[in-house]
């Protein structure tokens, strides 16, 4: 590769315009600076012995202990220490120059804290209370001068583009605000998701409804700032998922005629394992739903996607010789759905007139529930945890000990 004279780069003879640099190693800001980095660390990895996953290939394996990459931060996990300090020392030998962080307690802004639950059993916390601050920082907002909110967002009102409404009087950085809000969501706060989507949106030209929905995120993060995930495993459940559709949930009469995007549905999902959530998404389907039954199975489509090849990466681990729990007869996944039409076309497999348009695209799951690896089941509307996802909800649904475990019995 070549490049440029930089400028004030004096040459010994000549103009610079003639001239170029031809490039002898990587560097920074290249287009393919990350995945000439990537290649290199995995080439070092399996000099000292790792195995990368084929399923997730930021995964790495050695003996009974695993390596999660994300860019050039890193954890190991492992249940012997002696193991991991083996592996820092070959790690160092080979020419990675690695800081050593010791015990994990913060990764990546996320705060993480091992505890002791109400019943004994050891839990873990994740919170991201500096974030907050910062958030509350540049909004203005403190607990002295400033009432809290007890939900993320108003239930009496959604939030559309208000297109004639004044523009936002930007007294604080509003994308800098959202940015901010989307890491805290996507890393420790799933509650915050519809709110802080609904106020993206409109990111390029926010008006005073959206400035308002912010600074109400805001006041509800004052009252719950040390608030954030918390993880109890149970070794005796396998995969658990929770999954919500509000079929034209943001259709507004007003917009229509210029946003045809506010027909579109919005779903939500929550992938559990072993008691403890993994991943969780509040999006706008990516194409108008003909009706709730269709908005429905649109969902159960895109979360599958993510739970097959999870449930592919347990089994992966499972084979190489680690202590993961296996439910009989195979690794378990249970997908709870609260919309009868969905689950009759997801369970009973005939070609309905009125249906078959989706047929193709969105029944990719179908062998895996016939193979007995997905069990999709019914559950009750008011005891759907991913309601939260995908709609404002009034205090009393969205404060409530709404576990996935306890539904069962409600069948």
């Amino acid at each position: 590769m070549y490049m440029e004279i930089p400028k004030r780069y004096v040459l010994s003879s000549g103009v610079a315009k003639d001239f170029v640099l031809k490039i002898h190693k990587n560097i920074y800001w290249q287009k393919q600076a990350g995945r000439v980095w990537n290649n290199y660390l995995v080439a070092k990895l399996k000099k000292i012995g790792f195995m990368q996953s084929r399923i997730n290939p930021c995964i790495f394996t050695r003996g009974q202990t695993l390596y999660a990459l994300y860019t050039d931060n890193s954890i190991l996990a492992s249940p012997s220490e002696k193991e991991i300090d083996k592996i820092m020392e070959d790690m160092r030998v080979i020419g990675l120059d690695i800081t050593d962080k010791g015990d994990v307690s913060d990764f990546l802004g996320v705060k993480i804290e091992k505890k002791i639950g109400p019943n004994g059993q050891p839990t873990i916390h994740l919170t991201q209370p500096h974030l907050i601050d910062s958030i509350l920082k540049e909004l203005q907002l403190d607990h002295e001068t400033t009432s809290s909110k007890p939900t993320p967002m108003s239930c009496s009102r959604i939030l559309f583009r208000h297109s004639s409404s004044k523009p936002f009087d930007r007294h604080f950085h509003y994308r800098i605000v959202i940015g901010r809000l989307e890491y805290l969501l996507a890393c420790s706060r799933p509650e915050l998701a519809y709110s802080v989507h609904q106020c993206a949106r409109c990111l390029s030209d926010p008006k005073v409804e959206h400035g308002k929905a912010v600074l109400w995120i805001g006041k509800y993060l004052l009252a719950t700032r040390d608030k954030g995930i918390i993880m109890t495993p149970n070794d005796s459940e396998s995969f658990k998922v929770s999954v919500d559709a509000n079929f034209c949930g943001n259709w507004d009469q007003s917009e229509a005629v210029e946003d045809a995007n506010t027909a579109r549905s919005r779903h939500g999902f929550l992938i559990s394992y072993a008691g403890c959530p993994l991943m969780w998404k509040s999006k706008m389907q990516p194409e108008i739903a003909l009706s709730s039954t269709e908005s429905e199975v649109i969902c159960l489509s895109e979360v599958l996607r993510s739970v097959i090849p999870l449930m592919d990466l347990v089994k992966e681990l499972k084979g190489q010789g680690f202590p993961i729990t296996e439910l009989i007869p195979k690794i378990f996944c249970k997908v709870y759905e609260d919309n009868s039409g969905a689950l009759e076309i997801a369970t009973v497999f005939k070609l309905r007139p009125r249906t078959k348009h989706i047929n193709t695209r969105f029944y990719h799951f179908r062998q895996y529930q016939e193979r007995g690896e997905i069990e999709i089941l019914p559950i009750n509307t008011t005891m759907q945890v991913s309601n939260i996802l995908t709609k404002p909800l009034e205090l009393t649904s969205f404060v409530r000990p709404a576990q996935i475990e306890c539904v069962e019995e409600t069948i």
